[in-house]
């Protein structure tokens, strides 16, 4: 009986949370290596969860990653993979791969399984949504370097995604884009969240990794910053607490804040539900971020 009881206080204390999410776009970046698993109940785990979203009334967008389906698919084709500070090198030929593998058989996987959870999904090629310019980092000099097909969007045609949200239908959406080249470019998912998250007012933003958030110490869980106000991050910056991996995500964080978005929170993948946990407990499992 107190088995059952505690089903019901753990309901009761997401009410308040459902309540006031009815209705809001919450954008998902999805991604993380669960999506890697060879079981296929891990690798969908997350299709129930926006599923859940759903049926409370709360509009999920999902926009998902796949970096290491594409560096097997690059193994496969013999096409090695090269990276500059975190950036995929993508040529024409890696160019094509790499929208393989996320516009054609990831997409459709990730819309297959909210489907078979009773959910309602469809797919869309980044490069339907997204426009991006050509992004090159710079050299210790100073000086931009061709990484190939590689953009960073800067606009989100938002009337399709609208019109699934008007439908109740969750759009899911690649991180490719097209850029003013009329080419396909690979581009970074965080980015390409949060732009979305900024273009549709969304209400949240939840990144997915394979961390537990952001962590003071490195491999140290216990050291997870659970609340992060945008104004202590460049002190976490000097510090060399927001490392590599993370700095797009937090600067796809801010400007997301700082464009409206209410909280925008980094959650482990590798946890089961982690996603509903961090939306609908008052404890959380990962880092908020918040103006």
């Amino acid at each position: 009986m107190e088995k059952i009881i505690s089903k019901a206080a753990t309901l009761l204390e997401a009410l308040p949370y459902i309540q006031r999410f009815r209705s809001q776009i919450f954008v998902v970046k999805y991604g993380g290596s669960f999506m890697d698993s060879l079981d296929a109940e891990v690798r969908h785990r997350v299709a129930r969860d926006v599923v859940f979203l759903e049926a409370v009334g709360i509009n999920p967008v999902v926009v998902h990653g796949g970096g290491k389906t594409i560096t097997r698919a690059l193994e496969k084709a013999s096409v090695e993979s090269k990276f500059v500070q975190g950036h995929r090198v993508t040529d024409a030929v890696s160019a094509e791969i790499v929208d393989q593998v996320l516009s054609r058989e990831i997409n459709p996987e990730i819309v297959q399984a909210i489907q078979d959870f009773g959910g309602k999904a469809r797919g869309f090629p980044g490069s339907n949504i997204f426009r991006c310019r050509k992004f090159s980092p710079f050299d210790l000099d100073g000086k931009p370097l061709d990484i190939g097909f590689v953009g960073e969007v800067y606009d989100v045609d938002v009337e399709p995604l609208r019109e699934c949200i008007r439908r109740s239908v969750t759009p899911v959406i690649s991180p490719t884009a097209r850029g003013d080249d009329g080419k396909v470019h690979n581009c970074n998912a965080d980015v390409a969240a949060a732009k979305t998250a900024i273009a549709l007012k969304a209400r949240r933003l939840v990144f997915m990794s394979d961390v537990p958030g952001l962590l003071r110490t490195p491999e140290d869980a216990a050291s997870l910053i659970r609340h992060l106000r945008v104004m202590e991050v460049p002190e976490l910056r000097r510090a060399g607490i927001i490392g590599e991996g993370m700095i797009p995500k937090v600067d796809s964080a801010i400007a997301a804040i700082e464009s409206g978005v209410e909280k925008v929170q980094f959650v482990d993948g590798r946890i089961p539900h982690s996603v509903l946990l961090e939306i609908f407990t008052d404890a959380g499992v990962g880092t908020e971020v918040v103006r």
